[in-house]
């Protein structure tokens, strides 16, 4: 792709944009391609064995009673995002827990908070030492950093192409281009 003809890429005035057509069209089908293979690997990283949700929970419910919803969240936000476990693993898991005597659950206000037994306490105790989102962050984080950075690029870009002037688009040219050959040398380095 030369800089003469990047203007036609992008189209001009609105015009060649997503569903028109045109190049401008192709650099959207591109983007939502990035998109939806970011979304897939995204997808398929969160599954975690039925094991882990187990150990999740427990490690969770030893630091404190806590309600279902509230467990999803705290593996959400430990994980960074990488591991959201569904509410169709983490309720059958907090009865299965229930029905081994291991944890208790109370209903107040509506809500039923889950908190551990004595039993619960020592099966917590002897399980793994680091909780499963603290092995499974780093992992999916760098796993996912690179094609979400992809992804906000393509925007960038795309933007840079709807809205601004000739001389923006060159210059945008011109920053893909050297950050396509620093990226190269970073793989002639490994």
């Amino acid at each position: 792709m030369s800089g003469s003809n990047m203007g036609d890429w992008f189209g001009t005035g609105g015009r060649g944009g997503a569903g028109q057509g045109g190049p401008a069209g192709g650099l959207w089908d591109a983007m939502d391609q990035l998109r939806t293979m970011f979304e897939q690997k995204v997808g398929g990283a969160t599954r975690m064995g039925r094991g882990d949700v187990r150990a999740a929970v427990l490690a969770l419910l030893a630091e404190r009673p806590m309600h279902g919803y509230q467990i999803i969240q705290e593996i959400d936000e430990r994980s960074g995002g990488s591991w959201k476990p569904s509410p169709g693993s983490v309720y059958p898991t907090l009865q299965l827990l229930t029905d081994e005597g291991l944890v208790i659950a109370e209903e107040s206000n509506g809500r039923k908070t889950y908190s551990l037994t004595a039993e619960g306490r020592q099966a917590a105790e002897g399980a793994e030492k680091s909780a499963p989102w603290e092995s499974q962050a780093p992992k999916e984080s760098a796993r996912t950093a690179l094609p979400k950075a992809g992804v906000d690029l393509a925007q960038a870009v795309a933007q840079v192409g709807r809205s601004g002037s000739p001389e923006q688009v060159k210059q945008a040219v011109d920053v893909l281009e050297e950050a396509r050959r620093k990226i190269y040398s970073i793989l002639a380095q490994g």
